[in-house]
C-alpha cells in the first residue's frame, strides 16, 4: 500500500514540475518583445581633392611629360598648400609639361614647383643648380673616384695631393702631402650620367661634375695646377649632418692652404 502512495507522490511531484516549466516557458514566449536593433549611424563622406602626382618616378634633370603626371583624389585635409590643385588650376597638366625636375618624384608622390624647374632653351644642367652655384668638372679615375662607387647625388670632399717643396729642401728627399681643400660638396653627375638607372651599381668615369659655390669653383681650378686631386665618398649620415664639415668651412680651409702652398688666390675666408 505504502509502495502505491510513494509513486503516486512521485507522479504527482513530476507533474508539478511539468507544470512550472510550461508556465515558464509561457511567460517567457509572451515576454515583452525585444528592441529592433538600430540601423548603423551613417558613415561621413569624406571631403577629397583632386591633385596633380606623378604616375611614374620622375628622375632629376628628367623633362616632364603629359604622360608622366596625372590628377588624383586625396584627402582635403592631408592635401598640402604647396600641392597643386585641379579645382584652382584645371589646365596645371599643360603647364607643367616640358619643366625639368630639379629633385626626383616617386610614384604617386605629389607634384610641388618647387622640385621642378622651367629650361626656358637652357640645358638640364643649367636647368637644375640652385641659384647661385656652379657646375664644375674634373677628371677622376678608379683610384682617385673611391673606386666608381661614387654615384650622382653623392657628397665628397675634394683632396688634393701635391709636393712639398719646402719640405724637399729640409728634407733633402722627395715629399708630397695631401690635404682636403672641399668638404661635402654634391656630385652633379659622373660623365653624362646625372641619376642611377636600372639597377647601375657603380659608375666608373672620367669625369665628375661638383657642385660648388664660385669660391668653391676658384680654389678647385687653382688646386688642379697645384697637383692631383681625389674625391673621398662621404658616409650618407654624414653628408646629412648639417654640422659636420659643411661647404662654408671647406672654403675656408682653402684658403688657408692655398696661402700655405705660397700660392696667391683670391679665395679667402668668409
Amino acid at each position: 500500500m505504502w509502495k502505491v502512495k510513494r509513486m503516486k507522490a512521485a507522479r504527482l511531484v513530476v507533474l508539478v514540475v511539468a507544470v512550472a516549466a510550461g508556465g515558464m516557458a509561457a511567460y517567457l514566449a509572451a515576454g515583452p518583445a525585444r528592441k529592433p536593433v538600430s540601423a548603423p549611424a551613417p558613415v561621413a563622406k569624406l571631403d577629397t581633392v583632386d591633385i596633380l602626382v606623378a604616375k611614374a618616378d620622375l628622375a632629376m634633370g628628367q623633362k616632364v611629360g603629359p604622360d608622366d603626371i596625372k590628377w588624383q583624389t586625396w584627402p582635403t585635409a592631408a592635401a598640402g598648400p604647396n600641392f597643386i590643385r585641379k579645382q584652382n588650376r584645371p589646365d596645371a597638366v599643360k603647364q607643367v609639361t616640358g619643366m625639368v625636375v630639379r629633385i626626383a618624384f616617386a610614384i604617386g608622390e605629389p607634384i610641388r614647383e618647387s622640385k621642378l624647374i622651367r629650361a626656358d632653351g637652357s640645358g638640364f644642367m643649367a636647368a637644375i643648380l640652385p641659384a647661385g652655384m656652379r657646375a664644375v668638372s674634373t677628371d677622376i679615375s678608379p683610384e682617385t673616384g673611391a673606386g666608381g662607387f661614387i654615384l650622382p647625388n653623392d657628397r665628397v670632399d675634394v683632396i688634393l695631393t701635391r709636393r712639398d717643396k719646402a719640405a724637399e729642401k729640409a728634407a733633402g728627399t722627395e715629399v708630397h702631402t695631401s690635404e682636403t681643400i672641399l668638404n661635402n660638396v654634391r656630385v652633379l653627375a659622373i660623365d653624362q650620367t646625372i641619376e642611377e638607372k636600372n639597377g647601375q651599381k657603380v659608375v666608373v668615369g672620367k669625369t665628375a661634375t661638383l657642385e660648388l659655390t664660385q669660391r668653391q669653383a676658384e680654389t678647385l681650378a687653382l688646386a688642379r695646377q697645384l697637383g692631383s686631386l681625389s674625391l673621398a665618398l662621404r658616409s650618407m649620415a654624414d653628408a646629412r649632418n648639417p654640422k659636420a664639415d659643411d661647404d662654408s668651412i671647406g672654403s675656408k680651409r682653402a684658403g688657408v692652404n692655398m696661402v700655405r702652398f705660397g700660392i696667391t688666390t683670391t679665395t679667402t675666408s668668409k
